[in-house]
């Protein structure tokens, strides 16, 4: 019998928080077409693919949405506007405060590119929307001078 995987979710109001989102989103890739900014709504919303890191020993991914809220503006730096198709690898998500509560939201991807989000106050949430499937390999990085 099959033991049913709980999907995660994580929130985030403040740096801890966001450590671990980074963490469980370590490696995980989406397609530039995944990114939705609503400045209306003043949120963005990014659909991963993640490697399930708490799988333990098996190489698992799954499909996962991860959303800021209270987002001022969006700006992205070495990531091909119109490429909607082209793949990319998170490394991590940082917090640079501002003016308390308010600060600069940095995901940073394999490759020099980045999203800066200029946000009124750390609010985030990420949860897993699709069951596990198998993943062919396991996320390497190679350490630095090496």
């Amino acid at each position: 019998m099959k033991r049913a995987v709980a999907p995660l979710r994580l929130t985030a109001l403040d740096v801890t928080d966001l450590e671990a989102i980074s963490a469980a989103l370590q490696d995980a890739v989406a397609q530039l077409g995944d990114f939705e900014f609503a400045s209306r709504q003043r949120n963005f919303t990014i659909a991963f693919n993640r490697f399930r890191w708490e799988a333990g020993g098996r190489k698992q991914r799954v499909r996962c949405g991860l959303q800021f809220g209270h987002v001022r503006a969006a700006r992205s730096h070495n990531l091909r506007k119109g490429a909607d198709e082209a793949v990319v690898n998170l490394l991590s998500i940082s917090f640079v405060p501002g003016e308390a509560p308010s600060g600069e939201v940095v995901l940073v991807f394999s490759g020099g590119g980045e999203m800066r989000l200029d946000v009124e106050c750390l609010d985030a949430a990420m949860i897993d929307i699709s069951a596990p499937w198998p993943a062919t390999r396991r996320p390497e990085h190679e350490l630095d001078g090496s």
